[in-house]
């Protein structure tokens, strides 16, 4: 089957384009043939492949059930699923059969190959986590990532209210059309007056920083009084901040880190489950649109990986298979 890898040699990535053999499934695993796959930036990161290392790419797909492993009953072959992929940008990909969710009928598969991996994990920090109620504000920084646009719909499918930061007034003004209150054009650590100006004096209620530790003071200081200030990527590289302890104690908040990678089998069991239970049912009803920023043909991953790494999406970008 065609697929492609990616390889690391002298602390870069390489993509490399292969003839492997289909996958087969193993105990409570499901074959999947591929329709579309979605990009996502740590799987481009050279901190998480050793150098020498290989692996087949693409974490977070959509497609039709093509073969069940041993134990397998919750889905059918010739079943429309999508979720968390191992070789998602190739012709098949395993996928464990508690993670295969169902698409919507109304759905496309470039759009359903955007949802399984920044929904789940925003399903994490929103509601499993981040506790967010109706009427609340929620803050996400470069809010045109996948995982931005992601918690600003999960958000208001729960009732809340949403602020976004990016270094761009074109992509926030896209995003007003599609939801986003309150926009703030910055790449910047200054967005927090801003913020307690919107929310009245008190801040947001729930954070979520997609950025890394270069924001993560001026987040504390747009955070509202029990706030919950979720960290979830570390895009600028900046890995150690310094916190005010007296503040962080007098204000009560919650400081959590959120990820896909680094998860137990538990977890993730969990997660798909509330995430089933609470956020699905939006998409199967209409109240969520999968935003997708662009799709490009099988042979053009390199051209989607720059395109992702040029911070130039407003929602997931999008690989077709072959």
């Amino acid at each position: 089957m065609k697929s492609w890898w990616i390889k690391s040699q002298n602390a870069s990535l390489l993509l490399e384009s292969r003839d492997a053999p289909e996958p087969q499934p193993g105990p409570g695993e499901i074959v999947v043939r591929m329709r579309a796959a979605a990009l996502n930036r740590g799987e481009f990161n050279p901190r998480y492949l050793a150098d020498g290392a290989e692996k087949i790419g693409g974490h977070e797909a959509a497609g039709e059930v093509h073969a069940l492993g041993a134990g397998v009953s919750s889905v059918k072959v010739g079943e429309r699923v999508m979720g968390r992929a191992r070789g998602g940008f190739s012709e098949f990909a395993v996928m464990s059969a508690y993670e295969a969710l169902p698409v919507p009928p109304a759905m496309s598969w470039e759009q359903a190959a955007g949802v399984p991996l920044v929904f789940l994990v925003t399903y994490d920090m929103l509601i499993r986590y981040g506790r967010l109620q109706p009427g609340e504000w929620l803050l996400a920084t470069a809010v045109s990532s996948g995982v931005g646009v992601a918690c600003m719909q999960t958000a208001h499918l729960l009732g809340a209210r949403v602020i976004g930061t990016s270094g761009s007034a074109d992509k926030l003004a896209r995003l007003q059309n599609c939801g986003l209150d309150f926009g703030i054009a910055t790449r910047k650590p200054d967005f927090a007056d801003q913020v307690k100006e919107i929310t009245g004096g008190k801040g947001a209620n729930v954070i979520v920083n997609s950025v890394g530790g270069s924001l993560f003071g001026e987040c504390l200081r747009a955070l509202a009084y029990q706030g919950r200030f979720a960290t979830v990527s570390t895009v600028d590289e900046v890995t150690k901040c310094e916190i005010d302890v007296a503040q962080l104690h007098a204000n009560r908040w919650e400081l959590f880190g959120a990820s896909n990678r680094f998860t137990t089998t538990a977890h993730r069991q969990q997660a798909v489950s509330g995430f089933t239970r609470d956020v699905l049912p939006g998409f199967f009803d209409g109240r969520i649109v999968p935003v997708v920023d662009s799709v490009f043909e099988f042979d053009q991953l390199p051209l989607a990986r720059d395109r992702m790494l040029g911070n130039a999406q407003v929602g997931k970008i999008i690989l077709r298979a072959p």
